[in-house]
């Protein structure tokens, strides 16, 4: 069973098909982290040092045992209050404003099947294949339920955790983070992606050195700026050997996210939600959830860790119609037009993409309220009939007669003070009284938490998508949130919490009642790409900037994290609207390669051969569709002068592999890329050439590349298994 216990030494262990886990409960009722990494038996209680430590304090019930101290044991919950001065996951503050906590082992239970969180998204297990463990908590005015979640067919394990208050008194939560590994020693390195609106997610790997290494969102989502994932790695770990592991937080709100070497050369690695603007008051029979983060390890490297999380988010976090199947085509109103567009553009741009063999128009910005840029009308979602000559289901009607999809953009979390909703409800946006407020693109942020007005809101949606035939909803998020303050909560530590609750509970209602509808989920492109949104949205607008090169960068760093089924990227205009570069179509294409593809450009003014060049790519494109959406993903080189990948389907009979010189040099050497994962002592047909390849000598010598003829060159190959 993937979940044991052992009475005698009371000792948890937790079985994956290629990793163990394991935790202590010991004779002071504490929880001692043992064990994570490769799949091991026994008890491995010999971890433990003991000694006695100058100024490392011990538990009074220690008696006058010096030898034993929370401050250097490796622990599965450490809390403040306790001897350990590391970074602890809980921080609790009780109704006499003092702080503590002291929560011993009180029991356990192990169910079959995974659990589910009330309220927020979390791995599930269709199969049935996987176990629960809880382990129950308790202290004087509260306890918390510890829960493990084990699939170990992909090698995940998960955690979360539930913190209830059964005392008189009302008591408040400073801080609440999921999970931490306590690693006795190691020499390790860092692995963290950071960015910035237009450049999201940019990998980082630095050594761990003394003191702590810290990721943070203070910004009410998960940010452009830093992703909620993290990798620990062993100094020589690479993508195809080395032990490394993965924390992966399932929440789309501000996160914190630490790893610190201490004293003793010990590593505590932990991911939570953030302490910033968040106190969580508790009354008497009330309960707190701690988000969930996914947890894998691999002894094979890199590639291995990224495809544990690709299966588990393809198969175990996304939900819904469009889990597994091919994502229509697009075509983007956005980079053709802007807001200066009415129906006979829409309709003219609807004829240009049925030409082209696109599947689906979708209708950006500007088709609301009183909404000509971007300073005015958020809020008011009724259709624009002057601005589109007719109203919104005849103009849906108009483009499904040519044979196309309609899909439309949206951002119903945001206001504009010019809007008829902020004259007639203010107080609905999150605005401090007495101070003006942060703007950021001349708008404010609606106060999600209060369930009047997601249901304000949601009717709004309800009303269009029961009367037009709308197959595609682009949510879009287009600011940080500054100004924390409900009217109508008198504990504002609880809003940004309860913000991203209201946000979850609004999407589970559409998803559940629409569920034909594909929902993209978007902040300003990649500042809300995590887990958390991908269970209500299985595809996310990976950036805002789409030039073809720059992509390369963003989609590498995501692709540690995300499988590229989850990834919408599209080939844009150029020059490039964001950067000025110009880039061949193919070079574009190629780097939008992923499993949600499309188009941001206007096809009236693309020359005859750009236009059948765009047919050939989608023709192409739907061939490989399958293979990008569900076939293991590898990368094969990424540098300053070459990104290379692979799409392998997952019994091996297929790949397709893409490369793109970054850097064309005078006299350059030959590059090659080698691909991975062909099934040895076979042979495979390159479709393009119709060479024939020995899959032991292409994966060990590699593929010579072409000399470049010109900037940003992108090669293309189709290998398949030549059968006996």
């Amino acid at each position: 069973m993937p979940i044991n216990y052992n009475a005698d030494n009371k000792t948890f262990t937790l079985h994956t098909r290629n990793s163990t886990y394991q935790f202590q409960v010991d004779k002071l009722g504490f929880l001692l982290h043992l064990y994570y990494g490769p799949k091991s038996q026994g008890v491995m209680d010999w971890v433990l040092a003991f000694a006695d430590r100058g100024f490392s304090g011990s538990p009074y019930d220690a008696g006058e045992n010096r030898t034993y101290s929370l401050d250097y044991l490796p622990q599965e919950f450490p809390m403040q209050g306790t001897g350990d001065y590391r970074s602890p996951l809980l921080v609790v503050r009780n109704g006499a404003g003092t702080f503590g906590c002291d929560l011993r082992y009180k029991g356990y239970e192990i169910v079959d099947g995974k659990y589910s969180l009330e309220g927020l998204p979390a791995v599930y297990d269709d199969e049935k294949n996987s176990q629960t463990l809880k382990i129950y908590l308790e202290g004087q005015r509260f306890h918390v339920t510890l829960l493990y979640g084990v699939l170990p067919e992909i090698d995940i394990i998960t955690r979360a955790a539930i913190l209830e208050n059964f005392s008189d008194e009302v008591i408040t939560v400073e801080k609440f983070q999921t999970a931490c590994l306590d690693f006795t020693h190691g020499k390790f390195d860092l692995i963290t992606f950071h960015g910035r609106h237009m450049m999201e997610r940019q990998f980082d790997r630095r050594e761990l050195h003394h003191g702590s290494s810290i990721i943070v969102s203070r910004r009410g989502m998960s940010s452009h700026q830093y992703n909620p994932f993290m990798i620990l790695a062993d100094h020589e770990a690479n993508e195809t050997s080395g032990n490394c592991w993965a924390m992966q937080f399932v929440y789309s709100g501000g996160f914190k996210a630490e790893a610190e070497l201490d004293q003793f050369n010990q590593t505590r690695w932990q991911i939570g939600m953030a302490e910033e603007k968040f106190s969580y008051s508790l009354k008497p029979g009330e309960k707190l959830i701690a988000p969930e983060v996914i947890m894998t390890f691999s002894d094979e490297g890199l590639q291995k860790l990224s495809h544990n999380l690709h299966t588990c988010i393809r198969k175990n976090i996304c939900r819904g119609k469009y889990r597994d199947i091919t994502r229509p085509v697009i075509l983007n109103s956005w980079e053709a037009f802007y807001f200066k567009f009415d129906g006979k553009k829409i309709l003219e741009l609807a004829e240009q993409a049925k030409l082209l063999g696109v599947d689906m128009l979708v209708l950006d910005d500007g088709w609301f309220g009183k909404r000509d840029d971007d300073n005015s009308g958020l809020g008011d979602w009724t259709t624009n009939e002057k601005k589109l000559g007719c109203s919104l289901s005849e103009l849906v009607e108009k483009v499904n007669s040519l044979g196309l999809k309609f899909g439309l953009w949206v951002e119903p979390e945001m206001i504009n003070e010019d809007s008829n909703l902020y004259r007639e409800h203010p107080d609905w946006a999150l605005t401090v009284p007495g101070k003006s407020p942060v703007r950021c693109r001349q708008q404010l942020v609606l106060d999600f938490s209060r369930s009047e007005v997601r249901e304000y809101l949601y009717n709004s949606l309800c009303k269009i998508l029961d009367t037009c035939n709308i197959e595609y909803l682009k949510w879009d998020f287009n600011r940080s949130i500054a100004d924390v303050y409900s009217r109508v909560e008198e504990d504002q530590g609880k809003v940004l919490y309860d913000y991203i609750l209201g946000l979850y509970d609004f999407l589970e209602k559409l998803t559940a009642n629409y569920p034909n509808v594909l929902i993209e989920g978007c902040a300003g492109g990649g500042g809300r790409f995590d887990a958390g949104m991908l269970y209500y949205t299985p595809q996310i607008w990976c950036s805002d900037n789409t030039d073809a090169i720059e992509r390369l960068f963003i989609h590498y760093g995501t692709s540690f994290a995300y499988p590229m089924s989850t990834i919408s990227a599209h080939v844009s205009a150029c020059p490039n609207h964001q950067t000025g570069r110009s880039v061949s179509l193919k070079t574009r294409y190629v780097s939008a390669l992923t499993g949600a593809f499309g188009y941001e450009l206007n096809p009236a003014i693309l020359s005859d051969d750009e236009k059948n060049e765009i047919r050939e790519q989608i023709r192409d494109y739907k061939a490989n569709s399958e293979l990008i959406n569900d076939g293991k993903y590898y990368r094969l080189s990424f540098d300053e002068n070459l990104s290379a990948w692979e799409y392998l389907s997952l019994d091996g009979n297929s790949a397709l592999v893409c490369a793109v010189i970054i850097a064309n040099k005078g006299n350059m050497p030959t590059v090659y890329i080698t691909p991975r994962g062909l099934l040895p002592g076979e042979f495979y047909r390159e479709k393009y050439t119709g060479k024939v390849y020995a899959s032991d000598a292409l994966m060990n010598i590699g593929l010579p590349l072409n000399k470049p003829s010109g900037d940003y060159e992108s090669y293309v190959f189709k290998f398949e298994r030549v059968k006996n």
